[in-house]
């Protein structure tokens, strides 16, 4: 069921396609399937929002479920046919210093932090709030779609691990309307300054951002690898490609994202 975007006037302004679903298994699913069969109706920044996802997928296919209402989940397409395909990479990581930039539009004053948890976690006072998938549409290479899952109202005891929280965990009244907004419109302006870069972050000023965002830098970190290693070390810094360097006592190691299990 396709609900009008009514609700989303600030999004909307920001989107040419902001589309409401009441309740789906995968938001980002829905856009790639949307893409392969209608490209022409899905323009740069399209947006998929639902409050309703039942079969939501993180990194390395983990699911992603939130009790009905208490979690948004928005899918937006990105069109990046300018950048190098050497620098998408960089994609999640604007992705994630946007929404943590709109994340800190929800707090004002009150005394709450928002930072970024390298490669693809958004944190509220130290905890997860939100998770980042992006994806290339297949046969349309230079088609993205990036998923976030943003715990909004979830209690504390809907939360499904200790690690994580949500806007009313932690007692502040979002709007989701601003939010995504807020998200959207950074996000195009990160990914457009990355373009007329010829996709150097640095130049574009997305690898300073990301880094100064980065709450997983200057600290010690276990990494672990897909075939069953794990790193320890500090984590120094990002590099060119966006990767997490860790210094564990040799030369430092850059992982990238695709290398990585989880980080704590």
């Amino acid at each position: 069921m396709t609900i009008p975007a009514a609700g989303y006037p600030r999004a909307a302004a920001r989107s040419p396609r902001v589309q409401l679903t009441e309740s789906t298994d995968s938001t980002n699913a829905d856009v790639i399937e949307g893409v392969r069969d209608a490209p022409g109706l899905w323009p740069h920044l399209s947006v998929l929002v639902t409050t309703d996802q039942r079969a939501g997928r993180g990194r390395l296919d983990r699911s992603w479920v939130a009790p009905p209402g208490t979690a948004l989940a928005v899918s937006t397409l990105v069109r990046v046919p300018d950048l190098p395909v050497s620098a998408r990479g960089w994609i999640p990581l604007a992705a994630g210093a946007a929404l943590v930039r709109a994340v800190r539009g929800q707090l004002g004053s009150s005394g709450h932090e928002a930072a970024l948890k390298w490669p693809n976690d958004v944190l509220l006072d130290g905890a997860k709030l939100c998770g980042i998938l992006a994806e290339v549409v297949p046969s349309h290479p230079d088609c993205v779609v990036i998923g976030t899952g943003i715990n909004t109202r979830m209690s504390q005891a809907e939360l499904p691990v200790e690690t994580a929280t949500s806007f009313l965990a932690a007692g502040i009244d979002v709007d989701d309307d601003r939010l995504i907004a807020d998200y959207l419109d950074v996000l195009d302006r990160y990914l457009a300054d990355l373009a007329a870069a010829n996709g150097d972050a640095s130049v574009a000023g997305l690898h300073a951002d990301v880094a100064k965002n980065c709450a997983t830098i200057g600290k010690g970190v276990t990494v672990s690898l897909p075939d069953g290693t794990s790193l320890e070390g500090e984590a120094t810094g990002i590099d060119a490609d966006g990767r997490l360097v860790v210094d564990s006592g040799g030369d430092p190691i850059a992982v990238s994202a695709g290398d990585v299990v989880h980080v704590r």
